[in-house]
């Protein structure tokens, strides 16, 4: 599980010309050593189910029927070479047996850990809904290609351009306020439902946080009803 942490250390306010040269200069908080520990379920609920499934005031990006028995919600890292291997292995099972067949409602949110992953997060976060989860796998699946221990704007939009960003609106995208203080609030409600690294989960309120497997996550699912 991807562990180390640090408050939104993109959230500014700078001109855009300061802000992307402050960003290109900053070195990103990863380190693989802390990630990927086996995963580790929660019999308890959190005390207060609705408060994990509830949208915030940004709004969730989902997958599913929105009356699926289930919800799921990952918070999730797009430096996190465990939620990439979540997405390539485990996920795309998950999703046709059942995201597609209306058994589960599957939610991302941002939890970015280092200034990388909070500037790809604000990027996924300004594509249009209808391509988020597009835009979201590339960063997962591309990660050799833009992450590093500095901030790689240029490389990060090589990724945002596959889906016909173009840098003007990924220029702008960075510079918008509003949006960095609502993924701040997504990442502080995180932290308050005990998040602590990345990928967590919540299975109707129940929590799973690392190296989930299909078989855990499955476990976690039927136990709640959905088969």
């Amino acid at each position: 599980m991807h562990r180390i942490d640090a408050p939104f250390s993109y959230r500014r306010k700078a001109p855009l010309r300061r802000l992307i040269g402050a960003a290109a200069l900053v070195a990103a908080a990863l380190s693989l050593a802390s990630c990927g520990t086996p995963g580790e379920t929660g019999s308890a609920a959190v005390e207060e189910t609705d408060d994990v499934v509830t949208p915030g005031p940004l709004g969730d990006r989902s997958l599913g029927s929105a009356n699926a028995p289930v919800v799921v919600v990952e918070y999730a890292s797009l430096t996190c070479p465990y939620c990439r291997n979540f997405h390539e292995k485990v996920f795309p099972r998950l999703k046709r047996t059942y995201i597609d067949t209306g058994k589960v409602r599957y939610v991302v949110r941002e939890f970015p850990i280092g200034r990388s992953a909070g500037n790809a997060a604000i990027i996924n976060r300004c594509a249009p809904a209808s391509q988020y989860f597009q835009l979201y796998g590339l960063f997962l699946t591309h990660q050799r290609e833009w992450v590093s221990q500095e901030v790689r704007l240029d490389a990060i939009y090589g990724v945002a351009k596959r889906i016909g960003m173009s840098r003007a609106t990924f220029d702008k995208c960075l510079a918008n306020q509003s949006m960095i203080d609502a993924l701040d609030e997504v990442k502080q409600r995180g932290r308050r439902l005990g998040v602590k690294g990345t990928p967590t989960f919540f299975v109707n309120g129940q929590k799973a946080q690392g190296a989930v497997s299909y078989d855990e996550i499955k476990a976690m699912i039927e136990s709640k009803g959905s088969t």
